[in-house]
């Protein structure tokens, strides 16, 4: 296993555009930037909320470049560089082990359906490629389609570079198994906001964050009070969050996150089709729970 610690908040950073739809490569290094200062551990760049589907491999390592050069030595930063083709994986995991990054998210390979022996042969290659970079793999079938299930997880948690998994399931009872299953020193990170504290009362290290944008600090404490048996404490910080949570998957995700910056005043610009913008009703949603919870002004 690796002796990198990510930490308990990890945040799956959007990639801001400008209104034309190019990567705004300053925007993005004020917002890491700016997530470090609330809370985040270890940035995740270039994953699902990152709208990975529509960025070049060019694109992502130029992202890779300058969000390491703004935070290096303030927090970790994890690449997403998973693809449904084993190949690509390996070459664009080799280059961002090349770039000096900490770790890499791995996805699921997505539409082609492996079977969990195909499944594991694909990270079992990844990681014989890229030994030095850890791996936290991540299980989202309700994206991809394909489900890691948590006997290949306890396999996979045999290689040492495989640190980890993000899991985002929903599923409580595959939580359950896979700490039945993996050493201690496998992490556990839950997938969705809204499960964090349920998953943690079942093993879980931490999360990997969307509403972290927004309340980084609010789920650092929430992590901490629970780690330190401060049960109830974690509990209301869980139910005070629980309507952002929600509000942020009102519809695909980032689209309800980009538009909720946009109303805290972090405008990170458009989504890239096929996304669209988020409309009215969505505008009024997201402002009154953001102004419930005081993050923006009556």
């Amino acid at each position: 296993m690796s002796e990198i610690d990510f930490g308990r908040l990890l945040t799956a950073m959007i990639t801001p555009f400008d209104q034309e739809g190019n990567v705004d490569y300053a925007q993005a290094e004020k917002l890491a930037y700016h997530l470090v200062e609330t809370g985040t551990d270890t940035i995740v760049v270039c994953g699902t909320t990152g709208e990975s589907p529509t960025l070049s491999w060019d694109e992502e390592y130029q992202l890779f470049t300058v969000i390491k050069q703004e935070i290096a030595g303030k927090a970790k930063i994890m690449a997403g560089t998973g693809s449904n083709s084993t190949s690509e994986a390996i070459s664009a995991t080799q280059k961002a082990a090349h770039l000096g990054l900490d770790g890499t998210l791995q996805v699921t390979p997505y539409y082609n359906k492996p079977p969990q022996e195909g499944l594991y042969q694909h990270f079992r290659a990844i990681a014989k490629a890229a030994p030095e970079l850890p791996i936290l793999l991540y299980n989202v079938p309700g994206r991809t389609g394909c489900k890691l299930e948590p006997e290949t997880v306890a396999r996979l948690a045999e290689i040492p570079s495989i640190i980890g998994i993000k899991e985002a399931t929903g599923d409580l009872d595959q939580a359950s198994l896979i700490r039945a299953l993996t050493p201690t020193e496998f992490a556990i990170y839950s997938g969705d906001d809204s499960l964090t504290l349920p998953l943690m009362a079942v093993g879980a290290k931490g999360v990997v964050s969307v509403a972290s944008h927004l309340v980084g600090n609010q789920l650092q404490a929430m992590m901490q009070s629970f780690a330190t048996g401060k049960f109830s404490e974690a509990l209301q910080i869980h139910l005070q969050l629980f309507p952002l949570f929600k509000a942020l998957f009102l519809t695909t995700n980032p689209i309800p996150l980009k538009l909720a910056l946009r109303l805290v005043g972090l405008d990170t610009g458009v989504v890239r089709s096929p996304l669209v913008v988020g409309n009215d009703e969505l505008e009024a949603k997201l402002k009154a729970v953001l102004t419930n919870l005081g993050i923006i002004a009556q």
